[in-house]
């Protein structure tokens, strides 16, 4: 059997210009049949097109060139390249099919020599000159009339690039998925020196008995009931951005002595957070810590949530091996957010504390850069929820969230009544109680048994349950994007009261965006030993 040849040298340049596969992917089925038509129709001296093409060729600027735009632009090397290369590596599917090998040889050739001068053009950041372009072009051009002449089909042309074409689409969108899926396992993991230092907290913990005393005074410090206090929750297993949340908060009030955090998370979380926040001054502001575990009340017989959460079904539609389109589309409802108890505590704050009357709901992912107790003072017109909403787009509206096919909540709900956001919320619990708010919101999970009036998260059910109970805020009080968006104002960022990292690019991770960083780092306590020390390690 005779083999195709192969040129070992030029592998890893091959591999340096692979990108360029999925740039080319782009070019439709239309253009380039009609490109092959003007080539059939024009036949010339192929370095006679490079002349045309040079009268129009710009100079260029020595500065350095976004190539992306070089490569599209109709008056550079760079564009007449990657026309004749797509057009190439057609011939080089059709020829091989035609048993041509020795062709197909010749036309890879001549691509891989492309390639490499595109990618060396885009690493230098110049464009391609007429001495680099005129002897690939040249020949490149050559060998295409050779393959139009040896195999000039056009229907088959047309029939074999739509195939490989939809090929490279099917590699393109499985390769976004992947990157979505790996993006949220890097998002959800704990990386190695937060996981030190809670290592390091919870042997502290367990080896000095007089901090569970000084615990068990605070919780039963007075100061936890005082409705004269200003009440802030945090649910969270993670300690380092919880310290942020509580240190940005009160380094920014005027009087963080009447400042009460009640922060509850996890067994596994739970001696860690109660050893650093003992041993670190939050100028004098009283802090709660509390495992979810204590809420015996929170159980599978009351709150449908919980019996949700432990169904096997659920869990395999969240965890389990989904070949269906509908999880491929959406591969963050596999998200293990989703299935931790942590996350619909907010639905449940008037049980949490039953002797408070307003209290302020914080993310573990925001920063707070203003004082927050004048929230306490605003009138809510009798409405429950206090949040910023997030409707200047449209696709943060109802029916982006919900299903609106579904009868139960068409009939009930208008569809472009506007979102809002979780994350800062200052909720009225005297309101809360008395519109029932938590029984709405058990009646909304048990509706949605089946996944069919939303898919995941807690902002859906919130829409549903406090409908037209919530009043919007000023913009200022809440900012939100700084875990996805790259392009925020500075000057909405430094005139917020709450800075929101939501999405995947936490400022903790090494994926999270450089440009905010600095708003979250200021607020972390980078001095303490063993943080240090697991920085170090």
């Amino acid at each position: 059997m005779r083999r195709w040849p192969v040129d070992h040298r030029r592998r890893g340049r091959r591999r340096l210009s692979s990108w360029i596969w999925f740039l080319l992917a782009s070019f439709s089925v239309a253009g380039l049949v009609l490109f092959m038509v003007q080539h059939y129709h024009h036949q010339q001296d192929p370095s006679q097109l490079l002349l045309e093409r040079d009268t129009r060729t710009e100079k260029v600027s020595p500065t350095r060139l976004n190539f992306m735009e070089e490569v599209t632009s109709a008056s550079s090397f760079s564009r007449q390249l990657a026309e004749q290369m797509t057009l190439a590596k057609a011939y080089v599917f059709i020829a091989k099919e035609h048993n041509n090998l020795h062709l197909a040889w010749e036309l890879s050739s001549k691509i891989r020599s492309c390639q490499l001068l595109l990618s060396k053009a885009a690493m230098r950041g110049q464009p391609i000159s007429l001495d680099e372009a005129k002897p690939i072009i040249s020949g490149l051009s050559a060998l295409i009339y050779k393959a139009q002449d040896a195999h000039y089909d056009i229907a088959t042309t047309m029939m074999t690039m739509k195939s490989h074409i939809q090929a490279l689409e099917e590699r393109a969108n499985a390769a976004t998925v992947q990157t979505t899926i790996f993006g949220q396992l890097v998002a959800e993991a704990l990386p190695k020196s937060l996981h030190c230092l809670m290592i390091k907290l919870t042997s502290d913990w367990l080896i000095e008995p007089s901090r569970h005393e000084l615990a068990d005074e605070n919780r039963n410090s007075p100061r936890l009931v005082d409705n004269n206090l200003y009440h802030f929750c945090i649910f969270s297993d993670n300690l380092i951005a919880t310290s942020v949340v509580v240190n940005s908060t009160v380094s920014n009030a005027d009087h963080p002595k009447q400042l009460v955090f009640h922060i509850v998370t996890n067994r596994v979380s739970y001696k860690a957070m109660q050893a650093w926040f003992l041993s670190n001054d939050f100028k004098g502001s009283a802090i709660e810590i509390r495992s979810i575990e204590e809420f015996s009340w929170l159980n599978a017989s009351y709150s449908p949530v919980v019996k949700q959460l432990l169904d096997t079904d659920a869990r395999a539609y969240y965890f389990g091996e989904q070949t269906s389109q509908d999880t491929i589309s959406e591969p963050k409802v596999r998200n293990p957010k989703y299935l931790s108890l942590l996350n619909h505590l907010r639905f449940y704050i008037p049980e949490i504390y039953p002797q408070l009357e307003k209290i302020v709901f914080l993310d573990d992912d925001v920063v707070v850069q203003k004082d927050l107790t004048p929230l306490f003072s605003l009138d809510l017109h009798g409405n429950v929820n206090g949040a910023v909403e997030t409707c200047l787009e449209a696709f943060h509206r109802y029916y982006k969230y919900l299903n609106f096919s579904n009868p139960l909540i068409s009939s009930k709900f208008d569809p472009q009544a506007c979102g809002w956001a979780f994350g800062m919320n200052v909720f009225d619990l005297i309101a809360w109680r008395k519109a029932n708010v938590t029984a709405r919101y058990h009646y909304w999970q048990e509706q949605n048994r089946e996944r069919t009036l939303w898919k995941l998260g807690t902002l859906p059910p919130g829409l549903l349950s406090f409908y037209g109970l919530t009043e919007p805020l000023d913009r200022r009080w809440h900012v939100l994007g700084l875990g996805y968006d790259v392009n925020i104002d500075n000057r909405l960022i430094e005139t917020a009261a709450v800075i929101h990292y939501n999405g995947n690019m936490k400022p903790w991770l090494k994926l999270g965006i450089g440009r905010y960083k600095p708003f979250w780092l200021r607020f972390l306590n980078s001095s303490h030993p063993y943080l240090q020390d697991c920085v170090t390690a």
